[in-house]
């Protein structure tokens, strides 16, 4: 009894709580992003905001430009200039069309069937990229040319009959004509289509392939339910980036095409260059980046897929 009724021994003060101890170099990835922000600012955001107050700006070289908010520039720009607009679109287009159907068996290729020679592919498509852009469109000249094997094979086979009918060339002609400016974009940019679409493709397991056999499905029901909405993600980057940037693309228009095939890029450079209309050049540009922004927002959202490779 004696035991149970004595006081409880007095409770020893409790230590005080400790602070976490304070992480050293939490801010260390804010550092190392720095360069990259301070990068994008001075040769992309700057830039920006300098254009945009020269497309709404009034005057001449002779007496000085002021900003005057004269935003008609904007309408001015595009009454004049819808069709170069009109046609980059379309030959941009027609570009990226073309590079996915030769890109993607290619890709497909070289994700699961080129084996050994699988590095040997992949330097011969980045091999265009050691050469100079200008220097691949030049050689397009003599590709192209009125008494070349193209040609020749072209008008043997009755296709230039086909194409002046649609009206992408002139008679037995092929340079100067709009398809020669999308052939240009297509070989220029059709390593942006490819590597995107086998960097998507060769993350594919290749045991799905096996259960869709297992399954009984054919090859082409194994390619439409499994392997393409998997390689969405590539097919989706690979068309970004041959889109944009072949819809502002000038030098194909130039060397390969005529006044007839002037893209907007061709103004843009005129109006910077020649003409020395800085307003409108400036104008013209951003009309093209909010067109190629808002149709690759549409883009985007309609391919059921954000994420890109």
């Amino acid at each position: 009894m004696a035991t149970l009724t004595e006081a409880p021994p007095p409770l020893s003060p409790t230590a005080p709580e400790k602070k976490p101890p304070r992480r050293r170099g939490r801010f260390t990835p804010y550092w190392l992003l720095l360069p990259g922000i301070l990068w994008l600012l001075v040769f992309f955001a700057l830039p920006m905001i300098y254009q945009a107050s020269t497309s709404v700006q009034t005057g001449s070289l002779e007496t000085g430009y002021k900003v005057t908010w004269h935003f008609a520039t904007y309408w001015d720009a595009l009454s004049a200039y819808w069709p170069q607009f009109l046609r980059s679109i379309l030959y941009a287009g027609a570009a990226t069309i073309l590079c996915l159907v030769l890109g993607y068996p290619l890709a497909y290729l070289i994700a699961f069937r080129a084996g050994r020679w699988r590095n040997l592919i992949m330097v011969l498509v980045i091999a265009p990229f050691f050469t100079s852009f200008l220097i691949r469109t030049l050689a397009w000249k003599t590709i192209l040319s009125d008494s070349g094997p193209v040609v020749s094979a072209l008008n043997t086979l009755h296709v230039l009959d086909v194409t002046s009918w649609l009206g992408w060339t002139t008679g037995d002609r092929v340079l100067a004509t709009p398809l020669a400016v999308v052939c240009g974009l297509t070989y220029n940019f059709l390593p942006f289509m490819i590597l995107p679409l086998y960097t998507s493709l060769e993350r594919i397991d290749g045991r799905l392939h096996e259960a869709a056999g297992d399954l009984y499905a054919k090859p082409v029901t194994t390619f439409r339910k499994v392997t393409f909405p998997l390689s969405m993600p590539g097919v989706v980057s690979g068309t970004l980036l041959t889109f944009i940037p072949a819809a502002g693309d000038y030098v194909n228009a130039d060397l390969l095409g005529s006044t007839d095939t002037r893209m907007v890029g061709n103004v843009i450079q005129t109006q910077f260059l020649r003409i020395l209309d800085y307003p409108t050049a400036a104008a013209l540009s951003f009309i093209l980046m909010a067109a190629i922004l808002f149709m690759v927002t549409l883009y985007i959202r309609k391919s059921g897929t954000e994420e890109l490779v």
